[in-house]
């Protein structure tokens, strides 16, 4: 009778087999050779382990193949799953053989020295199979999926907004324009418009998906392709809308610290910082946070060379930066001036210079990562902005249909999902937040 063919595994599932046969299929992501010992660590998507081959456990040819086996060779191992000696809760294989499936045509371009950003980006389809962007990808997944979770157990329901659109939602600067069959036509800045639409029909909905927008942004902050998720909901006002993105922070932070220690470990990542994002958040009003901002300026002011924020005026990244370095976790700015929001905000009853919108700054310097508020429910008010901001009545006719079957009070807000991924994972750049990321000059790979 034949014997029984090992097990296939995979390394997340090491701890199930100790002490069994198995074997293991993915990539070499390292080798080390010690006399007649050689240490092969090993990567098949779910982690990454080491293999122990012992000259004396799989004979001289066998050995002999192994050192010469190169980075990111694809291949099989079989051995014997075994605890860590020194590592608690670590598994590794003692190996009895291998078979080689392809090896590498050249060797691998990513080593250990130094590479600068623009190498590694032109290798990112390589890139991502390193630690620290495994790492980043896995938390990316959980906010996700946290994302989905959240909404999915509130009762919203999941309505996609399509990619190309008539007219612009944010403004008409920032549009990447295409042919639609002999008309015009932009991919989506957002589906917020789209969203009141479902609001109307479902009472709460959501999307999430890319958006894009074409600014001429070089920032650390800034792709040209981004995913947004935007949250609608009847029957709300402004202050049910920072409720809803309190709440809806607080979830993603506590999923990521729950279900993904290990990466945050591997990306060096300040946990601390994290485990103080907690309600409630600190509310400020538009004219409060200026005076902040201008208190935390006046204490840099020999050093800063950005000109001081103005009332008015909407907040630069640096001016973010110093509004967030007076709290330890989010601040929501609430009633802008309208002049700085979009025509779709409701003006505030107390004071028409102002829009019932709220920004959500992170701390630690990593700005706005929630934009939203209260809108406009009048088709009267609705149609005096559209004309002021000089923007097509005839492409908003549809948007003005919501208003006039059953008009009601709304509000909702769009979550970055890119700038989510920074702030929890403590990156100096959005770019590494995307497995392939758009930016002003990058369009490959």
């Amino acid at each position: 009778m034949a014997s029984e063919r090992p097990a296939v595994v995979s390394i997340q599932d090491l701890a199930k087999h100790v002490g069994t046969e198995v074997v293991l299929q993915g990539w070499l992501y390292n080798k080390r050779s010690s006399g007649k010992l050689h240490f092969l660590e090993v990567r098949d998507g779910s982690g990454i382990t080491q293999c122990v081959m012992a000259k004396a456990d799989v004979g001289e040819d066998v050995f002999v193949a192994a050192d010469g086996l190169q980075q990111e060779a694809s291949l099989r191992v079989s051995g014997k799953v075994v605890a860590h000696p020194k590592r608690e809760g670590v598994y590794e294989l003692q190996a009895t053989g291998f078979e080689l499936v392809a090896a590498p045509s050249e060797a691998y371009p990513i080593t250990k020295k130094e590479h600068g950003p623009d190498f590694l980006m032109d290798h990112r389809h390589l890139w991502l199979r390193s630690k620290r962007q495994h790492a980043i990808m896995r938390v990316r997944h959980t906010i996700v999926t946290a994302i989905r979770e959240f909404f999915d157990d509130r009762g919203f329901t999941l309505i996609d907004a399509p990619i190309f659109t008539p007219s612009a939602c944010e403004g008409t600067s920032t549009l990447f324009e295409t042919d639609y069959h002999g008309q015009p036509a932009y991919l989506t800045q957002s589906g917020q418009l789209y969203m009141e639409a479902a609001a109307a029909a479902f009472g709460k909905a959501y999307c999430f998906g890319p958006t894009f927008r074409a600014e001429k942004s070089k920032t650390r902050r800034h792709l040209a392709e981004f995913w947004m998720v935007e949250p609608e909901v009847a029957f709300t006002d402004l202050e049910g809308v920072m409720d809803l993105a309190e709440d809806f922070i607080c979830h993603i932070v506590g999923r990521v610290l729950e279900r993904r220690r290990p990466e945050l470990a591997e990306l060096e990542r300040d946990v601390a910082a994290l485990e103080k994002i907690q309600k409630p958040f600190p509310r400020v009003t538009y004219t409060d946070a200026v005076n902040l901002v201008a208190e935390e300026r006046a204490k840099l002011e020999a050093a800063s060379e950005a000109p001081r924020l103005e009332w008015g005026n909407d907040f630069g990244a640096e001016d973010e930066t110093l509004l967030a370095k007076r709290f330890d976790r989010p601040v929501m700015v609430h009633r802008w001036p309208e002049e700085v929001k979009a025509f779709y905000m409701k003006r505030d009853p107390a004071d028409p210079r102002l829009a019932l919108g709220v920004d959500v700054i992170a701390p630690e310097g990593y700005g706005e990562v929630i934009g939203g508020g209260q809108r406009e429910e009048s088709l009267e008010v609705l149609d005096a902005a559209i004309q002021k901001h000089g923007l097509p009545m005839d492409a908003f006719e549809w948007y003005r249909d919501i208003r006039k079957y059953g008009g009601f009070p709304h509000g909702g807000f769009g979550l970055g999902l890119e700038r989510m991924v920074s702030w929890m994972c403590g990156l100096g750049h959005v770019r590494e937040t995307i497995p392939f990321p758009r930016m002003l000059n990058r369009l490959s790979p």
